[in-house]
């Protein structure tokens, strides 16, 4: 705990110093060039925020504090605070799982798959789905998937706003898509499998963890 503690309040300090090196950057005059010196200054402070949250997520959890406390803290379920911070195990290895998106592209590629679903270019989005989802994800399928999500909210009518969510689950890269649809919003959640071909394409309720 001491060395969590001290490497905390070495992070912290950093960020403070970056985050005073940025404050009196904005408030002198700037020229055009140095609109890019701002945004470097801007990620760097970023990048030292992540790591200062999730040490004190970290915290919190060697307190005692629960997932559902540390969720609501940051207006998300408990499950999605658990996919960020924690360090989940695997029970195939007794080893903690590795949570690094190897997948670049992930996002690109899901926004690319809903679209061809949604407007129907099936034999597009075939090329991009696992042997499994190949022989299920039928024309039927697909047809009675968007009748009842019409029947639910509507006609779809573009993507929602925020960017697309991407994280690593067990063995899969999962990709949640905000949709706007005319009367609600829903999400599309597209997953990859480790030979990066769709291994699940679901639209779900926004609030589905």
């Amino acid at each position: 705990m001491a060395d969590a503690s001290q490497t905390l309040a070495a992070l912290s300090n950093r960020l403070a110093e970056q985050a005073s090196a940025l404050a009196r950057a904005v408030s002198s005059p700037v020229e055009a060039p140095a609109y890019l010196d701002l945004v470097r200054r801007a990620r760097s402070a970023d990048d030292l925020a992540e790591q200062v949250l999730k040490l004190c997520v970290q915290q919190c959890r060697d307190a005692g504090h629960t997932w559902q406390e540390i969720g609501d803290l940051l207006g998300v379920t408990r499950q999605a605070a658990f996919q960020r911070f924690g360090k989940p195990i695997d029970p195939r290895t007794g080893e903690p799982m590795d949570k690094t998106v190897r997948m670049a592209d992930a996002a690109e590629r899901s926004i690319a798959i809903v679209t061809a679903v949604l407007e129907g270019r099936m034999e597009e989005a075939r090329r991009s789905f696992n042997a499994q989802v190949l022989e299920a994800f039928t024309d039927e399928v697909r047809g009675d998937a968007l009748a009842t999500v019409a029947g639910l909210v509507g006609a779809f009518e573009g993507f929602g706003e925020g960017e697309p969510f991407v994280r690593r689950i067990g063995d899969h890269t999962v990709v949640d898509i905000p949709l706007r649809y005319e009367a609600g919003d829903m999400k599309a959640r597209v997953a990859f499998d480790t030979d990066e071909k769709v291994a699940g394409l679901f639209i779900l309720a926004p609030e589905t963890p």
